[in-house]
């Protein structure tokens, strides 16, 4: 038996993404524990894992919601530059207060969200394995692949690898505050420096929720990065209700924002204007943070819930609209359900654009968001079938891909060797 840590963001798609992953670790006999902020606590728990509560006098409960309200009310640059603001300053009380708290567990080795950057040095400093797990888009720099946060298309040519490169100095410049906390540290403890951007995640096992069909094609990854398709268990979510005897039997359009981006409330406007006269029943999820009651009257009288049974309805939906968290769009395309994307910030821009790469969807734009371009772009996807047909493409590739029991697999066969773990070609 080992006993695994776990470090991760405490929003739901990093949560859903890394939680199931430490259930299957512990079905398989072993021990895991997050080590997070205290608002993680009860979700934690309910889950089955083990909770051990990192900085509650620098972090109390109440502050992480605040600051997801927060970041849920703005978007693009601005939306992306506090996410890095907030990701700094979780680097800096995880780093003075997680390793202690680490070691004193007997934590054997670390399973690190890759947006936790600073989860390695914390590893390395306590000279543990770890395990790099990407819940959002892959975020590895490539010459060939854009940043995570463009919306850009994939162009191999020296145009477009010229755009990246300019695009990555970018990157570099708006986490310098991360970089310069994690650097800190690491010469405070002796450690090797970061030479590249690539260095700070695992060189024994790198995992992504992604199937590689919906990848960008990548020449720059290492040998030890796998792409092992998503991590979802149904039963690792706590039940939620849903009024089912009010769908009609009509083509199911399900809209959600996700649990952080959901307070614009002129988006969901736009979208049931947009479905409004189509020959199907729209459904809206609020994200859990926002009452139904207090929100305004839709057009179209779609059915409007605080929180949604998502998995439950993507079995019976023809069309997901969302902003395009990585979650949510392989939910959907676990399911088989093409979409409407409206990428909003941070990795969505990046999801969007591999959704308009594959052919699962189409893509419009924050800026370009209108009721006429959105309703034609939910008209065409509902219409033609192509769509449909690449989202059942992407739906065999996740199947194939092994999923969470694959990903275990190699976490273990990384603890059990103490070597890197080789994809297969």
């Amino acid at each position: 038996m080992t006993h695994f840590g776990i470090i991760c963001p405490l929003s739901t798609g990093h949560f859903n993404t890394i939680i199931p992953l430490g259930f299957e670790l512990i079905r398989r006999g072993h021990r895991v524990t997050v080590f997070n902020f205290i608002d993680a606590k009860d979700k934690v728990l309910e889950s089955g894992l083990e909770f051990c509560p990192v900085a509650e006098q620098e972090v109390p409960a109440g502050k992480i919601p605040e600051q997801l309200k927060q970041m849920g009310q703005l978007n693009g640059l601005a939306g992306l530059r506090y996410t890095i603001d907030v990701l700094a300053q979780n680097a800096a009380v995880n780093l003075t207060q997680a390793p202690p708290l680490i070691k004193q567990a007997g934590v054997e080795a670390l399973l690190v969200d890759q947006v936790s950057l600073y989860g390695g040095t914390i590893a390395d400093f306590l000279n543990i394995p770890f395990i790099t797990v990407c819940s959002a888009v892959v975020m590895n720099r490539d010459p060939n692949i854009p940043p995570f946060s463009t919306p850009w298309q994939y162009n191999p040519t020296w145009r477009g690898r010229l755009r990246n490169k300019f695009g990555y100095r970018l990157l570099t410049y708006l986490t310098k505050p991360v970089r310069e906390v994690i650097a800190d540290y690491r010469r405070q403890w002796n450690l090797p420096a970061h030479v590249e951007a690539n260095d700070i995640y695992s060189n024994l096992a790198q995992i992504s929720q992604e199937p590689i069909e919906f990848e960008f094609p990548r020449t720059d990854l290492p040998a030890h990065f796998h792409f092992t398709g998503p991590y979802h268990y149904t039963f690792s979510r706590p039940v939620v209700p849903f009024p089912f005897e009010k769908l009609t039997g009509q083509p199911l359009i399900y809209s959600s924002l996700g649990s952080i981006l959901n307070n614009q409330s002129d988006i969901f406007q736009k979208i049931a204007t947009a479905c409004e006269g189509l020959d199907a029943q729209l459904v809206i999820s609020l994200g859990g943070n926002a009452s139904v009651e207090s929100f305004p009257q839709l057009p179209g009288n779609p059915i409007i819930v605080s929180y949604a049974p998502q998995l439950e309805l993507l079995k019976k939906a023809s069309l997901t609209i969302t902003p395009a968290g990585l979650n949510t769009t392989l939910e959907s395309l676990t399911h088989g359900v093409p979409m409407v994307a409206i990428p909003i910030m941070n990795d969505q821009p990046g999801v969007a654009s591999r959704i308009a790469w594959t052919g699962v969807g189409e893509v419009v734009p924050l800026k370009q968001l209108s009721v006429p371009k959105l309703r034609t772009a939910i008209q065409k996807v509902l219409g033609e079938e192509s769509y449909k047909q690449r989202a059942f493409g992407l739906q065999e590739a996740i199947q194939r891909a092994g999923g969470v029991s694959r990903a275990a697999d190699i976490i273990e066969q990384v603890v059990l060797t103490a070597k890197p773990v080789l994809a297969l070609l």
